[in-house]
């Protein structure tokens, strides 16, 4: 309740807080770990990129459809570069589904599981972590867009297992563009080149 008299004012005396605050309580093999999970879900994101352009690269079009498609191209390769790992997803179903040249068998199951993926890399990216208990566990603070709060212990083996996971998606990822005889954009591995830079004289 408001009173009359002249409140005190506050602010936080900075040259005070613990080193690395407000990380400060956990062992740093955590935040290592947290760091590598994060990393693989940002390779993961630009693995995607490349797949888009890929599959979208190597779509079989009529001569009357290239000008019209190739014009809405460059939107669909610059949303690649820009969206967000769900939208990634979405972009990546659609133009596996419009190759017919695309050899997976198992889009369903890779699909979900990179939705799973998505969920708990937005937990990772953007909860608020609390302090660990005895076992070294930490339970982040985060609300997804349905309001619903992220309610799971996490610890380095929880992190390590997340981000083996996430590099297993990563290889299903490549694999679903090799496996049609495709080198892998960025990459010097095995098949046909999608994209080759002209020859500078």
């Amino acid at each position: 309740m408001m009173t009359e008299s002249k409140p005190k004012r506050f602010v936080v005396d900075d040259q005070k807080l613990p080193t690395d605050f407000p990380t400060h309580k956990h062992a740093p093999e955590f935040w290592e770990a947290l760091g590598r999970t994060v990393a693989t879900f940002g390779f993961l994101e630009e693995v995607l990129g490349k797949a888009i352009f890929a599959f979208t690269a190597t779509r079989h079009i009529s001569s009357e459809e290239s000008e019209e498609e190739f014009k809405k191209w460059l939107p669909t390769l610059e949303r690649a570069l820009t969206d967000p790992l769900s939208s990634l997803i979405d972009s990546y179903v659609r133009a596996v589904q419009a190759n017919t040249g695309a050899t997976i068998t198992n889009l369903d199951d890779l699909v979900d599981n990179l939705r799973k993926a998505s969920t708990i890399r937005n937990v990772l990216c953007h909860g608020s972590w609390r302090a660990p208990d005895e076992r070294g566990r930490s339970l982040p603070l985060f609300v997804n867009r349905k309001k619903e709060l992220f309610q799971t212990l996490i610890d380095v083996a929880f992190l390590r297992q997340v981000q083996k996971h996430v590099t297993e998606l990563v290889c299903a990822v490549i694999n679903s563009v090799t496996h049609m005889g495709w080198q892998f954009p960025g990459s010097s591995g095995p098949g046909l080149p999608i994209w080759q830079r002209p020859h500078e004289e």
